[in-house]
């Protein structure tokens, strides 16, 4: 629990001062999206190697 907490941490310091805000409010979005595209492809890699579909 202490690593997502050092990772949220240096995730709000990345963006503290930060100016124009709408910049700042695109970039975390597009972080979250990235993040969820992430893994979005890894369960589907699971899923597929787990239920034998061919590749």
């Amino acid at each position: 629990m202490g690593t997502l907490s050092h990772f949220r941490t240096l995730y709000l310091q990345a963006f503290k001062g930060c100016k124009p805000e709408i910049l700042v409010i695109l970039l975390k979005v597009y972080s979250v999206f990235c993040a969820l595209m992430l893994v979005l492809a890894v369960y589907a890699l699971f899923y597929r190697a787990l239920n034998g579909f061919d590749f």
